[in-house]
């Protein structure tokens, strides 16, 4: 009976709880990407607030366990953060973002049960309040009800070495942290373009002989879609931009849907992105060059490189080093260039097709599961094995 009891501990999967800051927020795809990662070789559960009425509608009806618990402000909040780290129960707890509401809940989560920390850093986070300037960068100061507020951010990444290890997306942000260098991924064995009809993409999109240029993601102001709106509206009426995962009610979308040239969809699970993708002709991502997107680099590049799309971006941040030879990158905010690279993929196919094929070799080389699981897994283990060697020591 006791071996019985020490093979069944032997051989228990470790559990992990990746803390998202709001799970009704779209930064829940890192979280969840992470979770998806790790799933494989541990159990994984992803935690933390939830600021609106529902959970991230990409992220929804896929295969991660979620568990959340409204959001709400303090001081109110603060009765909420022993709940919060209590669902953090993991063996490891990873830490989806500086943020007060997901790394400050994991220091607490810590403190209530010794357990290793790992904090992944994937955006910039204090260069979102920085855009406003500095009367703006003042009234967000003050917001201290808020939870994830400037001071409360700010506060989180002067805490950032107290993580057990650190991992970031982006080599702006391995100069400023530090950290091991894991980007964004996809599954590029899933996301293979021989499993997706093309033209059944099209049609599902209510397109059929149009050039389609796509744009598939949160079209916020510092990704550009204004600056390609504008780009597209000048190719011809037999080119279409498609904008997929949009808020439709939007006042900025509304004005988008009265162009001719637009056309604009709803957000869809994340799971369903390839069977929209490959309808396009030419997948633009055309981030502005601001505080908002010095540390980031869009997860939607990687989703056109699995899929061996033709990919037309800027060079902000490390975008021109993660298209080099494989993709066009044109100056930020540059409409005319932008139109211009867009309109050379649409006339010249055989060089589009040459580049997503490029593209997807890429992605495979450096962006697939399989690249990043062999960096976090050793992460993850090392952690895993160091906490066991403390308990040991310690018993």
């Amino acid at each position: 009976m006791i071996m019985d009891r020490v093979s069944t501990t032997a051989t228990r999967r470790a559990r992990v709880s990746v803390i998202a800051f709001d799970l009704s927020d779209n930064a829940t795809g890192r979280a969840d990407l992470l979770a998806r990662l790790l799933a494989p070789r541990y159990d994984v559960t992803v935690v933390g607030p939830r600021f609106g009425t529902r959970r991230w509608a990409p992220a929804a009806a896929g295969p991660i366990r979620y568990e959340s618990l409204p959001g709400t402000r303090y001081p109110r909040f603060a009765a909420m953060l022993p709940r919060l780290a209590r669902l953090a129960d993991g063996d490891l707890i990873v830490a989806s973002k500086p943020r007060p509401t997901s790394y400050g809940v994991a220091l607490l989560a810590r403190r209530q049960r010794r357990r290793p920390v790992l904090l992944d850093i994937d955006d910039w986070e204090l260069g979102f309040f920085y855009r406003s300037g500095a009367w703006g960068r003042i009234g967000r100061a003050l917001n201290l009800g808020n939870p994830n507020s400037l001071p409360w951010t700010w506060l989180m990444e002067r805490l950032v070495t107290a993580a057990d290890a650190v991992t970031v997306a982006s080599r702006f942000l391995e100069q400023r942290f530090g950290g091991t260098f894991v980007p964004h991924v996809r599954d590029t064995d899933a996301w293979d373009p021989k499993h997706f009809d093309r033209a059944a993409a099209r049609a599902r999109l209510g397109l059929h002989g149009e050039r389609v240029v796509m744009f598939l993601g949160t079209p916020r102001g510092h990704k550009g879609v204004d600056d390609l709106v504008e780009a597209v509206r000048g190719l011809g009426d037999d080119v279409v931009l498609a904008i997929v995962g949009a808020d439709r009610a939007s006042a900025r979308v509304r004005r988008w849907r009265a162009l001719p040239s637009v056309h604009v969809h709803g957000t869809i699970p994340f799971d369903d992105v390839p069977r929209y993708l490959v309808a396009a002709d030419v997948v633009a991502v055309p981030q502005r060059a601001t505080s908002d997107t010095l540390g980031q680099v869009p997860a939607k590049l990687f989703d056109a490189m699995a899929l061996g799309r033709p990919i037309v971006s800027t060079a902000v941040s490390m975008i021109p080093e993660i298209l080099d030879g494989c993709g066009l990158v044109v100056a930020p905010g540059d409409v005319s260039a932008l139109r211009a690279a867009i309109a050379r993929l649409l006339a010249e196919p055989a060089e589009a097709a040459a580049l997503g094929v490029r593209a997807r070799e890429r992605c495979i080389e450096r962006y697939s599961f399989t690249s990043a699981r062999a960096v976090l897994y050793a992460i993850v283990e090392s952690l895993l094995d160091r906490e066991r060697d403390r308990r040991s020591c310690a018993s």
